[in-house]
């Protein structure tokens, strides 16, 4: 069972409320949204019950990619008690992401 939620229009602000959520904004036709996936899922994993981590397909959420300029992807952005604290752009190795998330959940 996977620990990624699915990021929507509808359930966005109540998952990004509270806490530490790191966001994935895809596609399934975007190459480097392929390589990016597996690495999601272990931070997914490795995160389980200290941070959220969902992934939000771009072409079915357009009001979350316009609201939040997402002009490439795979674009990732971990919000903090529902504010945005870091972006990244591209893909992320793991190490970065994990490394990036602990701090959120510290600050």
């Amino acid at each position: 069972m996977s620990n990624e939620l699915t990021i929507t229009d509808a359930n966005f602000e109540s998952e990004i409320a509270n806490g530490v959520t790191l966001a994935d904004f895809w596609a399934a036709w975007c190459g480097p949204c392929k390589m990016q996936a597996p690495i999601i899922e272990k931070v997914a994993e490795k995160l389980s019950g200290k941070a959220k981590v969902g992934k939000c397909n771009v072409d079915e959420a357009q009001g979350l990619a316009s609201k939040f300029g997402i002009m490439s992807i795979p674009t990732l952005i971990i919000f903090k008690d529902g504010k945005e604290s870091q972006r990244f752009i591209g893909v992320q190795s793991e190490n970065t992401l994990v490394e990036k998330l602990n701090t959120a959940l510290t600050e």
